[in-house]
């Protein structure tokens, strides 16, 4: 521990500024903290207890909040973050979080960001970015959620399709490969996935096609940050593939679409 505190390492925007301060964890506090702040206490009202609870601002613009013990996957990702335990428990923690949010009322005078919302809004308050790095695990099992910077109001189907694509994953194989383990049945994992959740028929039939909406959000988000010179985003498109990448994902998710809904509907 030095005097910044422990640095903890993960994520993308806030790489190298988030500190672990004993039982707490210190970080960038995003432009709308105050709404974010009062969703998250909302939610332990509501029974919610797997997310960080609010401690307070800093004078020099950090958020402070509690900090969760546990094991947070990082990529590569090792095996046990993709066993099809650990992808039904993600699943059934989503449900949970849904169903403490949709009680909540979403505040709208609060800047929430557009980076990854659902363009089709909603009134419910979406994570937006449920990656492996954003979960916390204990004994192999998804216990708490973390890094609501994203969170956006939408549609809890707009969440599923968001969290699809990082633990199906809901990309090519050959994308896949460089980030997971070998041999994962997307159709089979994305049936665990809607199972544990325990989606409804219509929202099946919904699915593959909102994964599909969801690509291309996430590819438009890449590019903005790409022209806007931020060179963590430069460098990751750089070393996954570029476009090419990203054109062949959309590809194939275009091609699976029938194979998807089969395997969540059969």
């Amino acid at each position: 521990m030095t005097a910044e505190g422990e640095a903890l390492v993960g994520g993308m925007a806030n790489a190298g500024a988030v500190f672990r301060r004993g039982a707490l964890v210190e970080r960038p506090a995003p432009r709308n903290a105050l709404a974010l702040h009062a969703y998250l206490r909302a939610l332990k009202v509501h029974g919610f207890d797997a997310a960080p609870a609010p401690v307070g601002l800093t004078q020099d613009g950090r958020e402070q909040l509690t900090f969760i013990p546990g094991d947070v996957a990082l990529p590569p990702f090792a095996d046990w973050v993709m066993t099809k335990t650990a992808l039904g428990s993600v699943g059934a923690l989503l449900r949970r979080l849904h169903e403490a949010g949709a009680a909540i009322a979403v505040d709208t005078r609060a800047r929430w960001p557009q980076d990854l919302a659902d363009p089709e809004g909603g009134t419910m308050l979406c994570h937006n970015d449920v990656c492996p790095d954003n979960v916390v695990f204990r004994d192999g099992r998804a216990a708490a959620l973390i890094d609501f910077d994203l969170a956006a109001p939408g549609r809890p189907l707009w969440d599923i399709a968001m969290t699809a694509r990082y633990w199906v994953p809901m990309v090519d194989p050959a994308s896949a490969a460089a980030l997971y383990p070998a041999g994962l049945d997307a159709p089979v994992r994305l049936r665990i996935l809607a199972d544990s959740y325990g989606l409804s028929p219509q929202d099946r039939a919904e699915l593959p096609g909102v994964i599909e909406q969801a690509t291309e959000v996430c590819r438009a988000f890449v590019a903005r940050r790409a022209a806007d010179g931020d060179p963590v985003y430069l460098q990751a498109l750089a070393e996954r593939g570029g476009w090419e990448r990203w054109d062949r994902m959309q590809t194939w998710l275009t091609d699976l679409h029938e194979a998807f809904t089969a395997a969540l509907l059969n």
